[in-house]
């Protein structure tokens, strides 16, 4: 664990409007990649508007290496199909984690984040103050693809010996 600042989980909830890839449905999963990591969900058959509610967990070393959400087609003879990415901007969250906050009430919003040119928010996006913890729920909007989103949860994971933010 050395130079590891912490553990990003990231709550893969569900897909919503996906790219139609085979002839009636898709098989979606996800992956994604930071740096030299790379997680892989678990697939949903026949479903455009899958509900995953997977767990992946990243470990941070350097909060500067972008995060990628990338959506597949599992094909069984031929190449997977790539179905939209889009990239996470943790950014927001981790300047919330390093307010130090505590005891606030539960759902108490910490910040609000506005979709923009720069980030694949399909709407706003709030990091929330939830059982002694900040998350951040937000709906990504899948690039280089027709159509698609993806909503994701972020929570940061302390871990002792570590460095921390």
């Amino acid at each position: 664990m050395e130079n590891v600042k912490g553990l990003l989980r990231i709550r893969l909830r569900k897909g919503t409007n996906l790219a139609l890839r085979d002839s009636l449905s898709s098989d979606p999963y996800v992956v994604v990649t930071m740096g030299e990591q790379k997680l892989k969900s678990g697939v949903a058959k026949n479903d455009c508007n899958p509900e995953w509610n997977d767990e992946l967990t990243l470990s941070i070393k350097d909060l500067n290496v972008p995060i990628t959400l990338t959506v597949y087609d599992k094909d069984t003879f031929t190449v997977d199909d790539k179905m939209g990415d889009a990239e996470i901007d943790p950014k927001p969250y981790i300047e919330c984690l390093k307010m130090g906050l505590e005891n606030l009430p539960n759902g108490s919003v910490v910040k609000k984040v506005q979709p923009s040119s720069t980030n694949c928010l399909a709407e706003e996006s709030t990091c929330v103050w939830n059982n002694g913890k900040i998350v951040q729920d937000m709906s990504l909007r899948l690039r280089n693809v027709e159509s698609g989103e993806v909503s994701i949860q972020l929570e940061w994971i302390d871990i002792s010996g570590c460095e921390g933010l």
